[in-house]
């Protein structure tokens, strides 16, 4: 595949994310006139910002509309989640990106990992719901590999890595793993790579890694970047072809 081909590839993977902890109504508008007129996957916001999301003009592109969840803590009970949910699906997202309580997991309690990841699920409804591990919070490669089964079986749509909030996000180990296992999954699970994603060169070592250990061409149905700055550096790059 050319170069213009996988850039092209690359930007319909972008989860275009906005997640400032000082966020403003104001910053936020200055934030929407500076995205690049890309066509990503989706668009990934506070939940205080889905309304002025939804009345943005380049909405027009038909991207989804994400927000977060049990965020970035983990430390919520799911019945408050479940509410978050509701809340976020009435003001018009399309998309949920929710932390598993992987603290829960360290602890080896699977049960309580279980029963919350059966209760999002019933609260997402057929909305998509992307999982975040917080694989950089998971000490080894058997923990990783658990967090990611345990999704898997609770129905989620994507398995994501970080929520970029903690000092470690996605690295190429964690995402060989998550991988691997969804690879061998008995249904389709999509891969969301996130956290430190910051070079086009890192996110097309990433979409390689995807298409070599599944089998399958990276879209958008099965493959993810959460994307800050690198989605200028995108665009500016398929200007310049």
């Amino acid at each position: 595949m050319t170069n213009l081909l996988r850039l092209q590839q690359l930007a319909k993977l972008l989860d275009i994310t906005r997640l400032q902890d000082d966020e403003t109504e104001h910053s936020f508008g200055q934030w929407l006139e500076s995205v690049p007129a890309l066509t990503p996957a989706a668009y990934c916001v506070y939940p205080q910002f889905l309304a002025t999301l939804q009345r943005w003009p380049q909405r027009a592109l038909q991207a989804n509309i994400a927000t977060v969840v049990n965020f970035p803590g983990a430390d919520l009970a799911a019945d408050i989640v479940c509410e978050q949910i509701q809340q976020a699906r009435m003001a018009g997202a399309t998309e949920i990106d929710c932390v598993l309580p992987y603290k829960a997991l360290l602890r080896g309690e699977h049960g309580l990992v279980k029963s919350f990841l059966y209760d999002i699920r019933q609260a997402c409804d057929n909305t998509c719901l992307k999982v975040i591990i917080e694989s950089g919070e998971l000490v080894t490669a058997q923990q990783i590999t658990k967090a990611t089964e345990l999704v898997i079986e609770g129905g989620a749509d994507f398995v994501k890595t970080s929520t970029g909030k903690v000092a470690t996000g996605v690295t190429i180990e964690a995402a060989r793993i998550i991988l691997t296992v969804i690879a061998a999954a008995n249904r389709s699970v999509g891969f969301k790579a996130s956290g430190g994603v910051r070079s086009i060169a890192q996110a097309l070592e990433l979409v390689q890694l995807y298409e070599d250990i599944t089998g399958r061409i990276a879209t958008n149905a099965g493959m993810r970047i959460g994307a800050s700055a690198l989605a200028n550096d995108v665009a500016q790059q398929l200007l310049s072809q």
